[in-house]
């Protein structure tokens, strides 16, 4: 069996019973961290063994791993904090192990991006999980042009040194809409930052600790009597290229993006 079991993200305190069992039955651990993940187990008196899995090694450690799963062993992996498998390399042997028909269970605990969600008073009905945005400009500025017309609330994480950067991008491509910061998420300085994110980025003249940005969804919906190009001017007046509004206002109303592109060509005529 594979586990995947969800660690504290600040307070030792919302470590699970179940974590503790799983995390001192099993064969293996497998952490992002060791250093860390080593403190952690110290605290609660865990001495099950313990490997590398991160980024720069996940390759030849997840065969390894697999190796042990296939031979009838169970492992556990953990993240430096909250669920495994986001936004962090567990993912990739999750995948493996369900293609080797490994069995997979999860082991429940604290998550940052719920945890700010459901504190954040924008709309928790329907969000999006957008985790770290690209490092390139260009990259991120794609990824955030197609994120603009999402009408679900928008939940990133960031590094505070790149947070200023960050939010004048999501200023400049989204427009300036509610937003919220959750900052060190269940330690000693928890903080929740609400307001404009123009109001945001002069409330974060120093940033430090780990953020969750939460931003509102697009409310700009199309009106009942507006049609396809109506909705594309929107689009484009709210910063996005030619090529991602088309797409935007054809899956919109329905229609195919040549037929937006006609429609163009015929009032220019």
């Amino acid at each position: 069996m594979l586990y995947l079991c969800a660690t504290p993200i600040g307070n030792l305190e919302d470590m699970t019973f179940r974590a503790i069992k799983i995390l001192r039955e099993v064969n293996l651990i497998a952490a992002e961290d060791t250093r860390r993940t080593r403190k952690l187990l110290t605290h609660f008196e865990i001495h099950t063994p313990l490997c590398r899995f991160d980024e720069n090694c996940k390759e030849t450690v997840a065969k390894k791993i697999l190796q042990r799963l296939q031979a009838g062993e169970s492992v556990a992996i953990v993240s430096d904090a909250g669920l495994p498998a986001i936004s962090d390399p567990g993912a990739d042997l999750v995948k493996l192990a369900i293609d080797a028909g490994i069995k997979v269970c999860p082991i429940p605990g604290a998550n940052a991006a719920l945890s700010a969600l459901i504190c954040s008073g924008l709309n928790t009905s329907r969000f999006l999980f957008a985790g770290f945005a690209p490092k390139t400009k260009k990259n991120r500025r794609e990824l955030l042009q197609k994120l603009s017309t999402a009408e679900e609330t928008i939940i990133f994480y960031e590094a505070p040194h790149r947070l200023k950067n960050f939010l004048a991008e999501l200023a400049e491509v989204f427009g300036d809409r509610q937003a919220v910061l959750a900052r060190e998420l269940t330690k000693v300085h928890e903080e929740f930052l609400r307001g404009k994110i123009s109001e945001l980025i002069e409330k974060v003249s120093e940033p430090r600790g780990e953020f969750v940005v939460l931003v509102e969804g697009n409310k700009i919906a199309p009106l009942i009597d507006e049609n396809p190009l109506d909705f594309y001017r929107k689009l484009l007046a709210q910063g996005l290229d030619k090529k991602e509004a088309m797409r935007e206002a054809a899956k919109k109303f329905n229609v195919s993006r040549r037929e937006i592109y006609n429609t163009l060509l015929r009032e220019e005529i």
